[in-house]
């Protein structure tokens, strides 16, 4: 049974074979990590009540439509009237700087670039977002904007609810919808993901004393085996940017968790990385000193 508020006596729901009726007849509503941890986000946000309410409305196929905006997400969803009500979702999109921060990170795992180009979700992409400051997932109340125009005064309503877990089956299918609503495409992240993972700052091969003009002839090998280990001339303007990752031990995070380890990889390995790390920062920019005098 529903309630309408405007009328204030109790109503079913208008039956209908029309709406996105959900997957799932009982038990876990979604199939894939991602879509199951926005309907975890959403039980930490939402009353159960009406998540509950919401959920018979979602399996009844009350939802008739979800229609992707500019702006967010429009649902129509049958209640007890006869007209649809028009429901509205908006996650708040990240602010450029917070997407440049995100992307540095993701850019610190190759695995990220390869798995969101094979249109997977990422396990550890939370993680990723959690380094840069910020959530994926709806983490407070004002992350996620709803609107119905029910009479129902509480937010969100039954309807919006219902809409909730459509939407979840919605990232079942495209994990991307997600991104989108906060406000990048899936294009827009591999392309900025490849331009991170790119070579950077261009070198200049002129100002590196190497000539590779229109009239430059290759170097037979023959000529080049007895210097093939020598330092080349132009190397001191070779470009160089050495900065910490924004991921602790990054090598470690690529290699990920060998299974026949309990204990973690990172624990064991991790101040051994820091040593060489820092040995070699050491070696690489320290004076030159005066050698020291032989003891007799």
């Amino acid at each position: 049974m529903s309630y309408d508020y405007e009328y204030f006596r109790p109503t079913k729901p208008v039956e209908t074979d029309k709406g996105l009726k959900a997957h799932s007849k009982r038990g876990e509503f979604v199939k894939n990590w991602w879509a199951e941890r926005w309907i975890k986000a959403l039980e930490q946000l939402v009353d159960a009540g009406r998540l509950r309410r919401g959920r018979s409305y979602a399996r009844s196929g009350q939802v008739l439509s979800i229609e992707e905006k500019k702006d967010g997400l429009l649902a129509t969803v049958q209640g007890s009237r006869a007209t649809p009500y028009k429901v509205t979702i908006q996650l708040q999109p990240l602010t450029e700087m917070q997407w440049d921060a995100v992307i540095d990170t993701l850019a610190e795992r190759a695995i990220f670039t390869a798995q969101l180009l094979a249109g997977e979700m990422p396990q550890a992409i939370e993680e990723a977002f959690a380094t840069a400051g910020v959530s994926l997932f709806p983490a407070i109340r004002v992350d996620l904007v709803t609107t119905c125009t029910c009479p129902d005064p509480a937010n969100p309503c039954k309807h919006a609810a219902a809409t909730y877990y459509i939407l979840g089956e919605q990232f079942d299918e495209d994990p991307f919808l997600l991104f989108r609503l906060r406000g990048r495409s899936q294009e827009q992240i591999i392309e900025a993901l490849r331009a991170r993972r790119s070579t950077g700052e261009p070198v200049q091969l002129a100002e590196a004393g190497v000539d590779y003009g229109p009239d430059a002839t290759p170097t037979q090998l023959e000529e080049t085996l007895a210097h093939f280990w020598d330092v080349g001339q132009g190397i001191a303007q070779f470009p160089t940017n050495i900065k910490p990752p924004l991921t602790p031990h990054p090598v470690l995070q690529r290699l990920g968790q060998p299974a026949f380890l309990d204990e973690n990889l990172d624990q064991w390995l991790g101040p051994a990385y820091d040593a060489i790390m820092n040995a070699a920062l050491k070696a690489t920019f320290a004076e030159t000193e005066e050698p020291a005098t032989e003891r007799t």
